[in-house]
């Protein structure tokens, strides 16, 4: 009789390669020589009988066979790298590894997060700051903490996951003091000339504007680009313009006179996103996580 599964080194070799989408980078992240990836995949097709890959121009590019059975198979490992981390996890403190955007992660999270470790004293939380998403399908978090715009992508959750609104906060208008008094806006449209800062894109302010009656349409919009929403109020302490933010970013600034929020006449503070917690469908409801999402969310809503 022959044997029901083929060797699981050239499952796991085809599920990286796949995944990677080159044989030297699935060689560097098994930790050997592309050359052994090669004979795994050739080995598993000879195996199964069918072309996984087709070999164009010295780049390896899955078939359609390919896909189908790398989908499946890659589910499968992922389903075994958490009953392994279930199983090891029993009796054991239930930790759980977040990732977070930094400027909510440093402003705001880290100080919930002492708060929670005391509450709940067998259960400590490994927090990363950082813009890149957590890939939760590959087990690189147990859960991520993002801000998601209404109009612009992406978009919280995807396949195998779950997301919860931690909160909706408002976006106000902050300046330092010293700007804020040499200031002189008497409406909305005056913004479109002022002194704006911008984390990544100018979305954020665009859809801002939109809100409080301002169509910007392709007008460009003044002000340097800070890529993180830390920085662009950094800079907006040093005077350097005008940052839009929230209470979870600028909560100590605003307390300590740091910042002040800036007034314009015809506006108001307005939400245009979310923060989410999106962790994978089928850990949603193991104890760690279950916890802290429960503790965070009734926090941001205080």
């Amino acid at each position: 009789m022959a044997t029901p599964l083929p060797p699981f080194a050239a499952l796991r070799a085809f599920e990286v390669l796949g995944r990677t989408g080159g044989i030297r980078r699935a060689g560097v992240e098994l930790g050997i020589d592309h050359t052994v990836i090669s004979r795994h995949v050739r080995a598993l097709e000879d195996w199964l009988g069918v072309a996984l890959v087709d070999r164009v121009g010295g780049r390896l590019v899955l078939t359609e066979a390919g896909r189908t059975y790398h989908a499946r198979v890659s589910a499968s490992l992922h389903d075994l790298i958490a009953a392994t981390r279930d199983v090891q996890a029993a009796g054991a403190s239930d930790g759980v590894r977040l990732w977070a955007v930094p400027g909510f992660a440093t402003q705001w999270l880290s100080d919930q997060l002492a708060d929670y470790e005391r509450s709940e004293p067998g259960i400590a939380v490994e927090l990363r700051p950082t813009d890149a998403c957590a890939n939760l399908g590959q087990f690189e978090a147990d859960a991520d903490i993002r801000f998601y715009g209404d109009d612009w992508l992406p978009r919280p959750g995807g396949p195998g996951l779950q997301a919860l609104e931690l909160a909706r906060p408002p976006l106000m208008i902050v300046a330092s003091p010293a700007l804020a008094a040499t200031l002189r806006l008497t409406g909305v449209q005056d913004l479109l000339t002022a002194p704006l800062l911008h984390e990544e894109h100018h979305e954020q302010w665009r859809a801002w504007l939109m809100h409080n009656g301002v169509q910007p349409g392709t007008h460009r919009l003044g002000g340097p680009l800070l890529w993180h929403a830390h920085l662009a109020i950094a800079a907006a302490r040093q005077g350097r313009g005008l940052a839009l933010a929230n209470r979870f970013l600028v909560g100590r600034d605003l307390a300590q006179g740091a910042l002040v929020e800036l007034a314009v006449p015809g506006t108001r503070a307005v939400p245009v996103g979310s923060y989410w917690f999106v962790a994978r469908a089928d850990r949603w409801s193991s104890t760690g996580i279950a916890r802290l999402r429960k503790f965070l969310r009734e926090r941001a809503l205080i």
